[in-house]
């Protein structure tokens, strides 16, 4: 009796140290990655500028302004984003004709990419623009126009997983496509000044979190 008292015993210890070792081997979660600044506030660390239009920090925003040879400007950033849910704010001024890129690459002042418009009234803002290639992906329908704020702060969000791209202005969804060749696109994100002169477009609260 007592042999079998003494094998129970054993058995048990013997599955606590296994549970124990299983508990102390099991792999820990990698932590969550969360939303980050892309634009201090301060300066344009972490970006570059292409082309000869202005970019510059004042009162803590960011500023894109048409310069005298009136032709496209890119900020882009130094770091590429494959999936991502970015949010900004912009505030169309003068003429407010921008966007915001993504998965993109610039040559000079040639980019390759999927543009996310940022426009005056209807024109599309929020819509997907492939430069130098199919043009328009997906237009807005005028019943969606109306979510524009022309000369007030806009929130603008745009999520990229996969071939999937999904867009919000002020919270109304505006885009929801899915396209392969987005799907195999590598790049920054990229803003722009459109060419033509006399655009004024200023930004602020970007944030990336990385998917």
């Amino acid at each position: 009796m007592l042999k079998l008292r003494q094998l129970a015993v054993l058995s048990t210890a013997i599955l606590l140290l296994n549970s124990a070792f299983l508990v102390f081997k099991a792999p820990v979660p990698s932590p969550l990655k969360k939303p980050v600044k892309l634009f201090n506030g301060k300066d344009l660390t972490g970006w570059k500028v292409n082309g000869t239009e202005k970019w510059y920090v004042e009162n803590g925003e960011l500023i894109c302004e048409s310069g005298p040879d009136k032709k496209y400007g890119y900020l882009t950033t130094d770091k590429f984003y494959k999936n991502f849910d970015i949010s900004l704010q912009f505030k169309q001024e003068a003429n407010g004709n921008s966007g915001v890129f993504f998965r993109s690459t610039v040559d000079g002042t040639k980019v390759s990419g999927w543009q996310v418009e940022v426009a005056p009234p209807n024109h599309d803002t929020g819509g997907i623009y492939e430069s130098y290639g199919r043009n328009w992906l997906v237009q807005i329908p005028d019943e969606k126009e109306g979510f524009l704020k022309m000369g007030e702060w806009n929130t603008l969000r745009i999520r990229a997983v996969g071939d999937n791209v999904k867009t919000y202005l002020n919270g109304n969804q505006m885009v929801d496509f899915t396209d392969a060749k987005i799907g195999a696109g590598e790049g920054s994100i990229a803003l722009q000044i459109h060419d033509g002169g006399g655009i004024k477009v200023r930004w602020k609260n970007i944030t990336i979190e990385e998917l």
